[in-house]
């Protein structure tokens, strides 16, 4: 079924690599950008997580790399060291499956310098990374932005924001004024659409199928309880439905340790990823989990931008976050390239207020539910006062 990949552009030797990996159709986002991408266009691409807007612009961007030269030709810009080493790994794969002599090197902060400069030295065609480390090395004249002709941005809500936006916009302005750019993010504010519209050539905005809703393959429910009951249902709740692994959301990034440390004395074998972490800290944390050695996650929301991390079922919110598209982030952790997920969150009396809220803007259904003998079960309505009649 390569020919479906063929007839949106893609050749032969990529159609084969992702036939190697198991893919054979595109999704909507991949239909739509891939032609535009190809032709030179400027794209803004918005659909849902995990419907692969990565391979959006992977895909077109390792067909156009011009391997007999010995140049850097593309930059992706990414907010978070795991997302950009995740980009990285998927290119490096993609281009071996593919047979392609595309080179790539992950260029992010809080890494040993001198040892990204000698990797700067073989000249890779991409460079995949942070924004502050990839202007520091073009102002230290390692990388020669002059021969940039593509860049792309990743969670380009995130890195159009005020925090981001200066570096973001230095790195592009160094290089050449024909340079194509194509952004992509499940969400866009207004104020990301204008910066973004502010240094690309009349982009092409696409928002894919309506995919920026919730996929509907994920069902939602919630559970009603104390706050200091939380661990010990969680608990339970991954004995009884047979979680072996789970992302587990908090609002508060300075309380990951501490969830941590309290969900591994509850049974609970965890591992944290937050941004004040070091580097090999939070890698250390994704590599157990991925090879199961720990069963939980927990993770900020920061911190979770961008991961993918295929076979996971399960999402578990122990605070519900009050913006709706932060829901939507965490949620599309699981259900992804058409599995199935289930979205839980353990919810105090004065969160339940936010339950109408998410389902209104993100028009899903959170079903109330209990644990009851082991079995999870749909929640009673509370017992109505019985109106009694009488005489004075």
């Amino acid at each position: 079924m390569g020919d479906l990949f063929a007839g949106i552009g893609i050749n032969e030797a990529l159609a084969r690599g992702l036939g190697k990996a198991g893919i054979t159709r595109p999704t909507g986002i991949q239909a739509e950008v891939i032609p535009l991408a190809l032709f030179g266009k400027d794209v803004i691409g918005q659909s849902a997580t995990g419907t692969g807007k990565t391979l959006a612009y992977l895909l077109p961007l390792l067909q156009k790399i011009e391997t007999a030269k010995r140049e850097t030709q593309a930059i992706v810009l990414a907010p978070t060291h795991e997302l950009a080493m995740q980009i990285y790994h998927q290119s490096e794969a993609l281009s071996q499956n593919a047979g392609l002599p595309v080179t790539a090197a992950p260029i992010i902060g809080q890494v040993n310098i001198a040892r990204q400069i000698d990797m700067l030295k073989g000249k890779p065609h991409i460079i995949i990374g942070s924004s502050g480390r990839i202007l520091e090395l073009i102002q230290k004249r390692k990388i020669n932005a002059q021969t940039i002709k593509t860049i792309i941005i990743d969670e380009a809500d995130r890195l159009l924001d005020d925090m981001n936006w200066a570096s973001v916009k230095a790195v592009i302005k160094t290089t050449m004024r024909d340079r194509q750019m194509l952004l992509f993010s499940a969400t866009m504010t207004p104020a990301a659409l204008e910066r973004a519209k502010e240094v690309m050539r009349d982009p092409e905005v696409i928002a894919a199928n309506g995919q920026t809703e919730i996929p509907s393959d994920i069902s939602h429910m919630y559970f009603v309880c104390e706050p200091r009951v939380k661990f010990e249902l969680l608990r339970k709740l991954a004995a009884h439905l047979n979680v072996e692994q789970a992302l587990v959301f908090i609002n508060q990034s300075e309380a990951i340790e501490t969830t941590v440390m309290k969900l591994n004395y509850h049974g609970l074998t965890a591992a944290g990823i937050y941004g004040t972490a070091g580097k090999a800290d939070r890698q250390k944390a994704l590599e157990d989990f991925r090879s199961g050695k720990v069963r939980l996650l927990v993770a900020s929301d920061l911190a979770a931008r961008g991961l993918d991390i295929p076979g996971v079922k399960y999402v578990f919110n122990l605070e519900l976050p009050e913006d709706p598209q932060i829901y939507l982030h965490r949620v599309g952790r699981t259900g992804r390239a058409g599995q199935s997920g289930t979205a839980i969150s353990l919810v105090t009396g004065k969160e339940i207020e936010l339950i109408a809220k998410l389902e209104k803007v993100l028009r899903i259904k959170l079903t109330s539910k209990d644990l009851l003998s082991g079995k999870v079960v749909d929640s009673r309505p509370p017992a109505r006062p019985v109106k009694r009649s009488g005489t004075r």
